[in-house]
């Protein structure tokens, strides 16, 4: 499920900007349908021409019935009466998807640890301090069996030790949902850390649920801003 809203906060429109000679929601979603690793693909929005720009070039498109806050919200409402195991939610401005991530996200639910994973999503090594302190890099931190303890737009930790050995993780905006944790946190009120963070994933926490992070070396490029779109284009041409 791709979650697409057109009135994006920080860059309005971006998903219907032009990517090399399609927009960047088609480009994502004939990503995850390339990776053949899912029975069905939707872009999940509410927006006419979004569902347009998917619809008629083929693919699968549903329209929200009411407002929502974030994407997941977005997609709880679309699956409800869907018969699915598992919910991939993949951002809309992330068109540079990579297979192998992906099923090494679906693969912790076959793990031994698998009854105690409410959703997992993909951590990624940043060593560029432009991208540890960019507030569009969502961080991450995890504890030795790799669950998420907070999400952040700060640098975290903050290394008051500079002589400690530290690896700062993005977290890249793909989830893998059981079905019961999306719906549970459609039926969830939003509290505090969430709202002051603008992280969506943080309400999991904030309610006791498990996400497993995957560590992937997968560098990619979410369309946040102008600038970013412009690297897409270039990574594309080459």
């Amino acid at each position: 499920m791709i979650p697409a809203r057109y009135e994006a906060s920080r860059f309005p429109g971006k998903l219907m900007k032009d990517l090399n000679g399609k927009s960047v929601i088609l480009r994502t979603y004939e990503a995850a349908k390339n990776t053949a690793l899912f029975d069905e693909v939707y872009v999940v929005t509410d927006d006419d021409r979004i569902f347009s720009e998917i619809t008629k070039h083929g693919g699968q498109a549903i329209k929200s019935k009411t407002e929502h806050e974030c994407g997941s919200d977005r997609i709880a409402e679309a699956v409800q009466d869907m018969d699915v195991d598992i919910v991939v939610n993949v951002q809309g401005d992330e068109p540079f998807i990579d297979k192998d991530s992906l099923a090494k996200l679906l693969l912790v639910f076959r793990e031994d640890d698998a009854a105690s994973i409410d959703l997992a999503s993909l951590k990624s090594p940043m060593l560029q301090s432009e991208e540890i302190t960019n507030d569009n890099n969502v961080k991450v931190i995890t504890n030795k069996n790799n669950f998420a303890m907070y999400f952040s737009r700060f640098p975290v930790p903050y290394p008051r030790n500079t002589d400690a050995k530290i690896t700062y993780y993005k977290h890249i905006g793909i989830y893998a949902f059981r079905k019961q944790a999306l719906t549970d946190f459609y039926n969830l009120p939003m509290l505090s850390l969430e709202a002051a963070e603008k992280i969506e994933a943080i309400r999991f926490l904030e309610y006791g649920k498990n996400i497993k992070m995957v560590e992937t070396e997968m560098q990619t490029i979410g369309i946040d801003s102008p600038e970013d779109l412009e690297k897409a284009k270039k990574i594309l041409k080459d």
